[in-house]
């Protein structure tokens, strides 16, 4: 889990100036290549069926049968010999399981002429019940007299009666019968032999055929292997689950039929595991069998309702437990896709279509997931929500649906927290009714938003914080710079600041003039927090601000640009206008206001808290001798290539004992920092440490930008290293302790990926198992008094 912000930039891009009529035309046009190519690639692979199921089922065996070729070749074994070894294997289990069913088959051909007597007398009872005179047998009567009456035929002339003509087929040879036979049963021996020699072929030539297909996917490699990686990964670990699902229910299944007594239950077993990998329908195959035998085995109807309860639990036991413990995330198909997937492959190949429907649709998935020019697939056929959550919540509000945007708002609190709920998403909310204000919004847009947010925020305030005492007189007044959406964002951080235990209140938007200034009735107020949404807000609130000033000299004033470029949030701004601080997110606000009305208090709740044991933490971080400078190399070359994967200013490796951080990996320099002669960085006091937050949450932190965060930006210390960007990963020791973080450092704001902090997380636990492997026995409880060096313990220059 990570804690993850997003720089807020605003840039508007050129121009579009080409014609209206001429973007039409491009995309008719577009439009129709594309429903060509499209008809095309169907009739394909519907002509080409004969062809392409062999292909694809070939391909889907060498994605569940690589991992155990891999592992045998990575052994030491050459791939030929492994690839045989896997598939004489499979045949073998195969066979063996085929010839044992083969006898049970046998035992029931013998068998079923015995239960012939028990069926005929089962429904003959069945059908006097059926006969039987009910409630509803005078209808059915009239019914069928009446249906009887309007199909009869008319009666006609009397004629010659006809003949009945009988045609006798003529005799086929004990030859002819015998090639029959056998090119009925060639065709599925020679599919089955054409699709082992496609397995066999594509486990040995695998790199080939990867190759091949990246040159065929285009010239970015990057992303191309991305693709195949996880279009891979995702089908392996289907197929895999798939297994163990089909398996998991195959087995008590059999069990549970022997127990019971139903003939045949290991072949009923082995079947109801090989169709459960059909969609849908096979679950309904398998089951069909053996409640048949059960009700043509027993004189009763006990085994019968055995064996209907057996399957039903067993049903609900694989679908509500075993399939989402084990699947959870694994093809990120949504559920309509998977019907519809399932629909569309067996109307082109049958049968087969509808067995391979799933492991096909997840390659398409990943396709468009990566290829820009397939990413419709993504949106049609993928698991994550088309729109994100801030979208999701407007397009509810303009629909005038309120009452699903409360309650996607709810899920998105119980995961989180009001507080960051507005910051990531409330906050964006409002931009984007900002920026369609003038652009797309009618009147009637406008209206329900605004009536829409106000029922969103009267519903989270309603659960709001412990109220506050004397609320008459607010420490922080919110004002809404212009529009109605700069007055809702004051609404969103005086709820957010109470939150936090300061009294705030807000105020709507303003018309700035004397009057309006003048009847504010700001006494006994300390703070105001004005609120823009305009991308260049920088005149309106110098105005504001002047008039505030003008009648309360005292006032102290914040400035929360929420739409404004970067830019215009440096203290070049700040300085200009004459205000204490200029923000840009509710997070950013809350902390800065808390610092303005509070500093000592606010500085010991956004301190780092001392994590549990952390004497045992300092014990093991001294046991590992990093404090002596055991490991600096090693350490160094890790932090080099880290700053060289991240593409980052500098990369270093800190720990972090309980008074100071000490830097045992560095991969380059940072001019305005406190270094040695050697360019080693010096240590720092653990409290003014970013790292020291790592350590105390145990999780991963990102601060896009450093100055937009008042616990780093007002820290001396951090604000000497020069630095904006700052990322961090818990390095752990072998017992589990954090003993400091791998961090990445650059002198711009910048963000992260999700796939790029899991990178980040990889190898800050690769930079622990490096210490793990050396760690020295006993620990070195004098570090301190070593002698001063780059890599020893040093006192923080005052």
């Amino acid at each position: 889990m990570s804690n993850v912000a997003e720089p807020r930039n605003v840039r508007t891009g050129p121009d579009d100036e080409s014609d209206p009529s001429e973007r039409r035309q491009l995309n008719i046009v577009s439009f129709a290549a594309a429903l060509l190519s499209a008809t095309i690639i169907l009739g394909a692979l519907y002509y080409g069926r004969d062809i392409c199921v062999p292909l694809a089922t070939a391909f889907l065996i060498s994605f569940a049968l690589n991992p155990p070729v891999t592992w045998l070749a990575r052994r030491g074994l050459p791939r030929v010999a492994a690839t045989a070894l896997v598939m004489g294997v499979l045949l073998v289990v195969l066979s063996g399981l085929g010839f044992l069913l083969a006898a049970q088959v046998r035992t029931l051909a013998v068998e079923l002429p015995a239960y012939q007597s028990t069926i005929l007398r089962k429904l003959s009872d069945i059908r006097e019940k059926l006969s039987a005179p009910g409630a509803f047998s005078g209808a059915l009567q009239t019914i069928e007299r009446v249906q009887k009456e309007v199909t009869s035929e008319p009666p006609t002339a009397q004629g010659p009666a006809a003949q009945r003509v009988e045609v006798v087929p003529t005799s086929q040879t004990p030859f002819e019968q015998a090639f029959a036979w056998l090119s009925r049963s060639l065709e599925p021996l020679t599919v089955a032999g054409i699709i082992f020699i496609f397995v066999f072929l594509a486990l040995v030539d695998r790199t080939d055929l990867r190759d091949r297909l990246l040159r065929l996917l285009g010239s970015d490699v990057h992303r191309s292997t991305e693709s195949m990686e996880e279009a891979g990964t995702r089908v392996s670990k289907y197929l895999l689950m798939q297994m163990t699902v089909n398996v998991s229910y195959g087995i008590p299944m059999a069990l549970g039929l022997w127990l019971i007594g139903v003939p045949g239950a290991l072949l009923w077993g082995c079947l109801a595991a090989v169709l459960r990998f059909v969609p849908y329908l096979g679950p309904l195959i398998s089951s069909m069998f053996p409640v048949a035998l059960a009700f043509a085995t027993d004189a009763g109807w006990s085994m019968v309702l055995w064996t209907v309860t057996l399957i039903v639990v067993l049903e609900l036991v694989s679908n509500n437990i075993v399939e989402p413990l084990l699947y959870g995330s694994s093809t990120g198909l949504s559920a309509i896709s998977l019907i519809t997937a399932a629909m569309f492959w067996t109307a082109l190949w049958g049968p087969a279509g509808l067995i391979l429907s799933t492991p096909l649709t997840v390659c398409l998935l990943v396709f468009g997931r990566n290829l820009p020019q397939l990413q419709f697939l993504d949106t049609l056929l993928g698991s994550t929500p088309a729109l994100d959550l801030p979208t999701r919540i407007y397009q509810r509000l303009i629909a005038s649906d309120p009452d699903e945007a409360i309650e996607l708002a709810n899920e998105r609190i119980e995961a989180s927290s009001l507080r960051e709920f507005y910051n990531d998403v409330g906050i964006e909310v409002l931009r984007r009714a900002s920026e369609d204000y003038l652009r797309n919004a009618t009147a009637a847009h406008r209206l329900r938003f605004a009536m829409g947010m106000d029922a969103l925020l009267d519903e989270l305030m309603e659960e709001g914080p412990p109220k506050i005492e004397d609320r008459a007189k607010a420490t922080v007044i919110c004002i809404g710079g212009k529009w109605e959406v700069d007055a809702i964002a004051a609404r969103i951080v005086a709820h957010a600041l109470e939150f936090e235990g300061i009294a705030a209140e807000a105020r709507p938007a303003a018309t700035v003039n004397r009057h309006y200034v003048e009847q504010l009735a700001l006494k006994g107020t300390e703070t105001v927090c004005l609120s823009y949404f305009s991308e260049n807000p920088v005149i309106p609130a110098r105005h504001f601000t002047r008039r505030l000033r003008i009648r309360w000299p005292n006032l102290r004033i914040v400035l929360a640009f929420w739409n404004a470029p970067l830019e215009l949030l440096e203290e070049a701004t700040r300085e200009r206008i004459g205000v204490e601080a200029v923000v840009n997110s509710v997070d950013e606000a809350v902390r800065r206001i808390h610092r303005i009305v509070a500093p000592e208090a606010a500085r010991d709740a956004q301190q780092a808290e001392m994590p549990e044991h952390d004497e045992e933490r300092v014990a093991a971080l001294e046991a590992t001798g990093l404090l002596d400078g055991n490991h600096r190399e090693a350490l160094d070359a890790m932090a080099k290539r880290a700053a060289d994967v991240f593409n980052a200013s500098i990369a270093v490796i800190s720990t972090i004992d309980d008074q100071h951080e000490y830097f045992v990996g560095q991969s380059g320099d940072l001019p305005s920092a406190l270094t040695d002669e050697a360019g080693a960085l010096l240590p720092m006091a653990r409290r003014d440490a970013i790292c020291n937050y790592v350590v105390a949450s145990e999780e991963t932190l990102v601060v896009p930008d450093i100055e937009r965060d008042p616990r780093f930006a007002d820290n001396e210390a951090i604000r000497r290293w020069g630095v904006r960007f700052y990322a961090g990963s818990a390095v752990r020791s072998k017992d589990g302790f954090v003993l400091g973080a791998f961090c990445i450092l650059d002198d711009e704001p910048r963000s992260l990926q999700e796939g790029e902090v899991e990178l980040l997380e990889k190898m800050a636990a690769e930079v622990g198992a490096t210490i793990a492997d050396g760690a020295v026995t006993e620990p070195h409880t004098a570090a301190h008094s070593l002698p001063a060096t780059a890599t020893v313990g040093q006192r923080v220059p005052e």
